[in-house]
């Protein structure tokens, strides 16, 4: 699954790197983005405009929006049957913006994890591939919602964790995109690991344990120096 990612890019890098989309005023530095969060992402609603949605999806069928919080991530495999995620796939996906993720690696006989930060070894920020929805509530606006497709991991996560978020090419961006309807076997190709090879990961602070913690500290590689009866991550 992905539970914690980050979009610490400056702005300005962020519009370099998503050169077709319009980005709002105020995009603060983020390292340690948790479920029920506010999210930058790029809805397929042909306005290429950067919005903020809920993390956590919320069915438009839903009686509650307490139910997002067990939706934020979606399996690429069952998208195009799951009542949650088959009407979105086939017609509200949409861009999340980010510059890493964390996974949490266990270890054979300790109960305590290591948490890792993955990202492009460019140091550049990409985009999983997601799902919105919008939900209606009484006496206020619709909420916006979204989740993150995942997939089987790449040969790198698969040593740290047995699912990873989808990782979008740019040059899947528009097809992704398109606000028409689509049929799931046109997009089932761009649902699959990335390039392991493009990809870096490394320890960090138990520090990004903590959802309220959200500082540089969060991303910055933990202390190398292990006890004689740590395993090594790798």
């Amino acid at each position: 699954m992905c539970g914690r990612f980050t979009l610490a890019t400056p702005a300005e890098d962020l519009q370099r790197a998503f050169p077709g989309f319009a980005f709002p005023d105020q995009m603060p530095l983020r390292y340690n983005i948790a479920p029920s969060l506010e999210v930058a992402l790029v809805p397929n609603n042909g306005e290429n405009r950067v919005q903020h949605f809920r993390w956590g999806l919320v069915p438009p069928w839903a009686k509650d929006p307490k139910i997002g919080n067990r939706m934020i991530n979606a399996r690429s495999e069952t998208l195009a049957e799951k009542p949650s995620f088959r009407t979105a796939f086939r017609k509200r996906r949409c861009l999340i913006l980010a510059d890493g993720f964390y996974e949490w690696r266990k270890h054979p006989g300790i109960s305590a994890k290591t948490p890792v930060y993955i990202r492009l070894e460019s140091g550049e920020p990409f985009a999983f591939a997601g799902l919105w929805e919008s939900w209606k509530q009484p006496d206020a606006p619709p909420l916006l919602s979204c989740t993150i497709i995942t997939t089987q991991p790449n040969a790198l996560v698969k040593k740290i964790h047995h699912r990873m978020p989808v990782i979008l090419p740019p040059g899947a961006y528009d097809r992704w995109l398109d606000p028409a309807e689509q049929q799931p076997d046109r997009l089932a190709d761009l649902l699959k690991p990335y390039p392991h090879a493009d990809m870096t990961a490394y320890p960090v602070s138990t520090l990004v344990n903590n959802p309220g913690a959200d500082t540089l500290a969060c991303i910055k590689p933990a202390e190398t120096q292990a006890q004689p009866d740590q395993p090594s991550l790798f």
